[in-house]
């Protein structure tokens, strides 16, 4: 079964993460897939004061490396939409 890459998906109720993503690891060249995201809290991504914090927080603007978490928690806090994320 081909996988969709760099396309985060919803992970089923009860996962330890609310998101996943299948990206291609530029070290093995192999196909991982990448969790992130608290289940249990909302993106509050439309509060300025809220998106301007977070992306302080995990410093976004150093996150490149796409097999990281970090990368993709940082990329859902963006200005894109989360519907065009997704």
């Amino acid at each position: 079964m081909d996988k969709i890459l760099n396309k985060p998906f919803r992970l089923p109720k009860g996962s330890n993460k609310k998101f996943g993503v299948y990206v291609k690891s530029k070290q093995t060249g192999k196909i991982v897939k990448v969790t992130f995201g608290d289940p249990n809290l909302s993106i509050k991504r439309d509060d300025p004061e809220r998106k301007a914090s977070f992306r302080a927080r995990h410093n976004c603007e150093d996150a490149k490396d796409k097999t990281s978490p970090k990368y993709w928690s940082c990329k859902m806090w963006s200005s894109k939409p989360v519907s065009k994320i997704v």
